[in-house]
């Protein structure tokens, strides 16, 4: 069963420079519509064509800026696309920008609901959630104060822990989270895995290639907003890496410069 599908997906964004704009201009061009000179655009995805399984783990790899997150997002439903058709059947749970958006007054317990509503949960079933949240954080005592006095590690802490309390149909994970000190993240990580192994589809951005090789059976190489190659784990990061460390030119003896002259 195809549980995400992507045709000729494109998404464009359109950029307002920078600059005050006149009076007169803002009356010629009207309250809502875009004036060309005060904008440029760009396309962040172009032609992007993606079937993927349920039982499918999808790794999606390319330089900074090549728009791996940004598709991330697109399958989210942060973005919708400009161009194409695109079909996400499932829950989707995403795990990116975990530590945005606390109430910075409110306290941990407090932000526990918050941000269990943003995902979905319900009073009843986010209630039933809280305790194993709480412990899982390791937080204790701190749950009781307001938000804006937690260190930056256990903001993430307690954000991971909301975070990965989900039972995903269709997870999303952008980068390695890095959540607290080493003994934290030796349980984060354990809990990755859980989510990864009871999900029906994975896709998963990552700078860290051997990781995506031991998790993924598919990748996606994008570059500049473009598919670059799709297909098993192994072959696209291997020609992924070709292009990163081209094969240089021996450079010719002495000897051999002489004969060739």
């Amino acid at each position: 069963m195809q549980l995400i599908e992507l045709q000729d997906v494109g998404l464009l964004f359109r950029v307002r420079r920078l600059g005050r704009i006149s009076f007169k201009e803002y009356l010629l061009n009207g309250l809502f519509r875009y004036s060309k000179k005060n904008c440029f655009e760009v396309q962040a995805l172009e032609h992007i064509n993606l079937s993927v399984e349920e039982g499918a783990r999808l790794g999606i790899i390319g330089p900074n800026g090549a728009g791996k997150s940004t598709l991330l997002k697109l399958l989210a439903g942060i973005y919708p696309p400009t161009t194409g058709a695109h079909r996400v059947v499932g829950r989707v749970s995403s795990l990116f920008d975990i530590s945005l958006g606390f109430e910075m007054e409110a306290s941990g317990w407090d932000n526990i609901k918050y941000r269990g509503y943003l995902q979905g949960e319900t009073p009843r079933s986010i209630q039933s959630k809280t305790k194993a949240i709480a412990e899982f954080s390791d937080l204790g005592q701190f749950l009781d104060m307001p938000v804006r006095y937690y260190s930056a590690g256990m903001r993430v802490r307690l954000a991971f822990s909301i975070a990965t309390a989900i039972e995903p149909e269709i997870l999303l994970v952008d980068e390695v989270l890095q959540a607290g000190d080493q003994n934290f993240q030796v349980k984060a990580e354990q809990r990755i895995k859980n989510l990864i192994s009871s999900a029906r589809v994975v896709v998963v951005v990552s700078h860290s290639l051997e990781s995506l090789k031991g998790l993924c059976d598919r990748v996606l190489w994008l570059d500049q907003g473009r598919m670059q190659m799709l297909g098993p784990a192994e072959e696209v990061i291997a020609a992924y890496l070709k292009t990163k460390n081209p094969p240089t030119k021996a450079i010719p003896a002495p000897d051999d410069q002489r004969k060739a002259a």
